[in-house]
Parts: C-alpha cells; structure tokens; sequence
C-alpha cells in the first residue's frame, strides 16, 4: 500500500503526556483488550467518567514514520469525505486524531490503550493508541499498512455518521429500545454502517491515485474485518458466541459490508437501517 498525499494538519500527538494509569496487564486486560478491540468503543462505557480533556497547548509532535503515515491515511480521509459532503452541498468538519500511550483524557471518559481506536463525538475526536497496531498483527492475526488504514477510516466514518445526525438518531433509537438485545441490533448497523464507509473512502482515495493498492493489502484489510467480528472474539475471550449481546456484527457481516464500500465508493449503498439489510 502507498498513499501519494501530505500529512493533515489535524493530528494531535499526545504520546508521553498520559492522563492516567494504563488498564494492568495479565488475563484482566486482555479479554477487556479483545472486547474492546471491536473499534468504535466508547471509554465511558467503561470509566464510567466525563473528566474533560487536556488538550490545552500545541500539540508535541514527535513526527516519527508512524505519526507521518497516520497523518497521510487521516489526510485521504479528509478529501475523501471532504468531496462527497460538498456534492451534497455541505461542507466537511474535519475531526481530529489524537495519539496518545497508556491512557489519555478525551471528552468521553479516559481512553485506554486496551480498548482499542474509537470515537468521540462529543470532542469530534478519533483517539488512538498506536500499540493497538502490534495487537492486531500479534493476537488479531490481522497484520498489514492497509489493515491499520481500515482501522482509521471505520473511526472517520463515525464522524460521518455523526456530522449526518446518524449518530443521534441510533443512540436516541437505543433509549426507546423495549430491550438492551433490541438496541444492540442499533448498535450493530451503526458499526456496520461505518465498516462501510471504510470502503468507500478507499475506493474513492484508490480512484483519485492516492491510494495504491498492492497484491495481498485487500485481503488483509478483510482479514482485520473478520478478526473484530463479535462472534469471533466472544468466543476468543469467553469460549462462547452470544448473538444477543452483539454490538458490532459477526466477522462476516463485517466483511460484506466492508467490501460493499470497496467495491461501490458510493456512500449511499451503506444503508445498514434498511429493514432488509
């Protein structure tokens, strides 16, 4: 994989100015790992806290070879979706990505590395701990640049949703729902949706020649689809698969939907809502 585009102005590296004590190591932290490595968590789901971000000052920016290739791969995204809204007649807000070790405060409760990438809508924020990346390619067995590329863009996607008011009408959909197994089902399409905004934006990027494709990177992006899928880490983590308590799709329908992005670049062909989706 090759990406021919700068760096964007929106990363944020906080590594080294930690907010907290990382999650301990051991069996604890890795089945919170793999619960959590599902992408798109919320860390007040599991700090149950709002303590309000530190992001006062300049970002430090240690603008080593991983901070640059994420900052390109977040660069692609904001063209991407940055000429799709303005063909709706909107315009873009771009997020912005925070790096950070450890644990590091964000508007939605104190991130961990442990849980894996995700979104904040409250500070408009993608977060993530770049060690996340040894865990997909060691424990994950999803290894590869344009695996790690999907990670991001998934989490781009829920600012998407977010920016459409998707966000806002699933998590108001989950508060009227007669069951937690019924605002699951929410839950599922909303990650589902994003997986294949995912898509899109690589399709699209690949179109304009910033994104270039070698033999094996689609496979290995569709390989860390499959390693996320709830049934496959539920039963990593606890031996058993529940599908009621699913909050993110199985390995397959994250794969499907994925792919449909891929192959589409079309945004309107991720209507994950659509009752026979």
């Amino acid at each position: 994989m090759r990406l021919n585009t700068g760096g964007s102005s929106n990363v944020e590296d906080r590594r080294g100015m930690g907010g907290g004590m990382a999650v301990g190591g051991g069996l604890g932290a890795l089945v919170l790992g793999l619960l959590y490595m599902l992408l798109g968590g919320n860390p007040g789901d599991v700090t149950g806290g709002e303590p309000p971000p530190s992001n006062a000052g300049a970002p430090a920016q240690q603008n080593d070879a991983q901070s640059q290739w994420v900052s390109k791969v977040l660069r692609s995204t904001e063209l991407t979706w940055g000429d799709i809204f303005q063909k709706m007649g909107r315009q873009y807000q771009e997020p912005r990505l925070v790096l950070f070790s450890n644990a590091y405060p964000s508007a939605c409760g104190m991130g961990q590395a442990a849980m894996g990438p995700f979104y904040c809508p409250r500070d408009e924020k993608v977060y993530i701990d770049l060690s996340f990346y040894r865990e997909m390619e060691e424990r994950l067995h999803a290894p590869g640049e344009f695996a790690r590329a999907y990670v991001i863009a998934h989490e781009v996607g829920h600012h998407v949703q977010n920016l459409l008011g998707i966000s806002a009408q699933v998590q108001q959909a989950e508060q009227q729902a007669g069951s937690r197994a019924e605002a699951n089902r929410y839950s599922v399409r909303l990650e589902l949706q994003a997986d294949c905004f995912a898509g899109v934006w690589a399709n699209q990027a690949r179109q304009r020649g910033e994104l270039v494709l070698e033999p094996g990177d689609v496979e290995t992006a569709l390989n860390a689809a499959s390693a996320i899928g709830d049934d496959k880490l539920q039963q990593e983590a606890q031996g058993r698969v529940v599908p009621e308590s699913f909050t993110h799709g199985t390995s397959a329908q994250r794969v499907e939907w994925f792919t449909r992005g891929l192959r589409s670049g079309d945004p309107q062909q991720c209507d994950t809502f659509e009752g026979s989706a």
